[in-house]
């Protein structure tokens, strides 16, 4: 029974992603509005109905590579916190570890599939609003994880705002034509810069060391 759960799970993960993959190609070549939700279906080999089972909404369809990334941060505090480590410390590891790989979540990125879909994301206002809601949905994740009450939801709130601009400057600075490897040592000193002022604001329950 578990082998065959597993198989759904695996099958319904590789439609998913056959099928943004289907729809963010026709969206780069024809602009999001360009693009109906049949025409995606007809490309993917679905039906329109099928296709929304997947995704509710056409926004979700580009929005879907950031499913796996909603609760990322809540689950780096949950892990940290296992092996005796703050959340602040955890968080920066993390995102210190996502630069080095170039991973596109922090910005850091100049493969041309990741650019061309930047440009996507920011350039079209409901894609931009998806991914707004997709943030706050993050944020009350973490808030979750830090605590309860006001002072969990301020964290999350200083946090998230921290990892969104870092990222959203990465983007910025990629998109006018700087390589991320002429940006690591910038993007590293400016993550670095930005947790301490998060260490020194939040105190020592979430970021001094270990606890």
């Amino acid at each position: 029974m578990g082998s065959e759960t597993g198989l759904r799970e695996r099958k319904k993960r590789q439609t998913y992603q056959a099928v943004s993959d289907a729809a963010i190609a026709l969206f780069l070549e024809r602009g999001f509005d360009g693009v109906s939700v049949a025409e995606v279906a007809a490309a993917a080999g679905i039906s329109k109905p099928t296709l929304f089972r997947y995704f509710p909404a056409k926004e979700d369809l580009v929005l879907h590579r950031f499913a796996d990334h909603e609760d990322e941060a809540a689950r780096v505090v949950a892990a940290g916190r296992a092996e005796g480590i703050a959340p602040l410390p955890a968080l920066h590891a993390h995102f210190r570890q996502g630069l080095d790989r170039r991973d596109p979540v922090t910005g850091l990125c100049d493969h041309p599939n990741v650019l061309a879909y930047h440009r996507l994301l920011y350039g079209t206002p409901s894609l931009a609003a998806g991914m707004h809601a997709y943030q706050n949905r993050s944020q009350r994740a973490l808030a979750a994880e830090l605590g309860e009450g006001l002072c969990a939801q301020l964290a999350a709130g200083q946090i998230s705002a921290v990892q969104r601009i870092l990222a959203e400057e990465n983007v910025r600075r990629i998109a006018a034509g700087e390589s991320a490897q002429a940006l690591y040592a910038q993007a590293l000193r400016a993550a670095d810069r930005a947790f301490e002022q998060l260490g020194a604001g939040l105190g020592a329950e979430y970021g001094d060391g270990r606890r």
